[in-house]
């Protein structure tokens, strides 16, 4: 999305700090139909990738946990397991919420309900937030992307728990931007803001080991408060400490029945000496957190030259939005990395940037003292922050009329490919392989017909 912004006229009703007038509530309620209609077509496509898109064994051990509760009734004291070190995280979450749909509907299917529920409550909260925030944007280009970019369709639609973090993410991003004051909108009230930073820290510390990096985010973010707001900031407290105790209350009982050491389910060792070269993790880092917004499209069509070959050949109607989505795949995160350096016309943009910055910095520290070297899925709780800043990248360019036919052009795309990814791993690679043991499992409330829980094998946890 480079190049002159000044060639265009700009469109008459551009909109930047202000917000546009107030509409009627007759022309609201015209739009419902339309919005209706939008989710109704966003599930559909979900649920379709939900039961045809890529199935492994590590949706399946995540699913077993909640299968294994529903069963046995024994309670999911710990939840995913952490292969590299044979640990499981401490907490009922994730049980809960794969096994709870099965008590309200005992069909297979009922878990993957609930995650694109989640996730699309979300991510309609962070396409809310952006509109709001940055009212220049056309409503129907930040919907649309939010929705059919990569990282949100796709990362969201299995029971796989980062697939469960983004819900937690978007909360603690939007309270970040609503309770920090160098970044406040007045959106939302910072009470709730800074309650939702505490409810969505406290959900995704029991369901992925990337929380610690939003450590030092949050305590800016409250410590800022309470800087420049002094005694009248004790709401902006009590609320994050309110938000922080129902996801909480989950991991109560495990350190209550495990003690402190054996209820951290040996996670305490995906935590290493010092190793890797600091410049070389920083720049994977950076190329990660700007393809979180952009259409990473050699990523999702295959792991290798000949996958990806294989992707076009069984489905050739899908290359020319494959062409498009390609150029793309390369020219947006150039331009967001580019577009980091220059100006913008928002008073909060310098805090934005730095916000960014910094946490990729915390994220690259943190990947030389994990097991794991760095991977995008390991800091997926930073794919709100990398939205948020791509949308005060893409402000300017998308009052212009030509760069609005380009995002449609690149959403069209994104639709048709999300489209061809129903066809490519279906059924030999799909929740289809494992349906029939499920709903046998079910039937007999017996979840070993489905599998064996991995911690059996290790000795360990749930």
């Amino acid at each position: 999305m480079a190049g002159d912004l000044h060639r265009d006229e700009p469109i008459t009703d551009r909109v930047t700090d202000q917000r546009r007038p107030s509409t009627p509530w007759s022309e609201r309620l015209f739009r419902w139909p339309w919005i209706a209609a939008f989710f109704l077509a966003a599930f559909l496509l979900r649920m379709a990738l939900s039961v045809r898109y890529y199935w492994d064994e590590d949706a399946r051990q995540i699913y077993l946990l909640g299968l294994k509760w529903f069963t046995t009734g024994a309670w999911p004291y710990f939840g995913p397991d952490v292969v590299y070190t044979q640990s499981q995280i401490p907490g009922a979450l994730q049980g809960i919420l794969v096994g709870g749909p099965l008590f309200l509907a005992p069909i297979p299917e009922a878990p993957l309900v609930l995650v694109n529920l989640l996730s699309m409550g979300a991510l309609g909260l962070l396409a809310w937030y952006v509109c709001r925030r940055l009212p220049g944007l056309p409503v129907w280009i930040v919907w649309s992307w939010i929705f059919l970019a990569p990282w949100a369709l796709f990362r969201t639609v299995r029971t796989m728990n980062p697939d469960y973090v983004l819900f937690g993410a978007v909360l603690v991003w939007i309270g970040v931007f609503e309770t920090a004051p160098a970044l406040r909108r007045r959106i939302l009230p910072q009470a709730l803001a800074a309650a939702m930073m505490g409810f969505g820290l406290l959900w995704i510390m029991q369901l992925h080991l990337s929380w610690p990096v939003l450590v030092p985010v949050l305590a800016w973010a409250l410590g800022r408060a309470v800087w420049v707001q002094g005694r009248q900031a004790w709401p902006v407290l009590a609320g994050f400490v309110a938000g922080a105790t129902l996801p909480a209350a989950l991991l109560v009982p495990t350190f209550a029945v495990h003690g402190l050491s054996q209820g951290l389910g040996g996670t305490e060792g995906n935590v290493v000496t010092l190793s890797g070269n600091v410049v070389t993790v920083f720049l994977s880092v950076v190329g990660r957190f700007v393809s979180f917004a952009s259409y990473e499209l050699p990523y999702w069509t295959g792991g290798g030259t000949f996958g990806r070959w294989e992707f076009y050949r069984h489905l050739p109607w899908a290359i020319p939005a494959g062409a498009v989505l390609l150029v793309m795949s390369f020219l947006q995160p150039a331009v967001l990395i580019i577009e980091g350096f220059r100006t913008k016309p928002h008073a909060e943009w310098p805090t934005v940037r730095a916000l960014a910055l910094a946490v990729v910095i915390i994220v690259s520290l943190a990947f030389l003292f994990s097991v794991k070297g760095p991977s995008s899925h390991a800091f997926y709780l930073a794919f709100p922050l990398a939205v948020i800043y791509s949308m005060y990248v893409w402000e300017p360019y998308l009052t212009r009329v030509r760069w609005r036919r380009v995002a449609a052009v690149t959403i069209l795309a994104a639709g048709l490919m999300s489209v061809a990814h129903l066809f490519e791993h279906h059924p030999s690679r799909s929740f289809a392989v494992d349906r029939d043991a499920v709903a046998r499992a079910i039937a007999a409330k017996d979840y070993r017909m489905l599998g064996e829980r991995r911690s059996t094998v290790w000795g360990c946890c749930y």
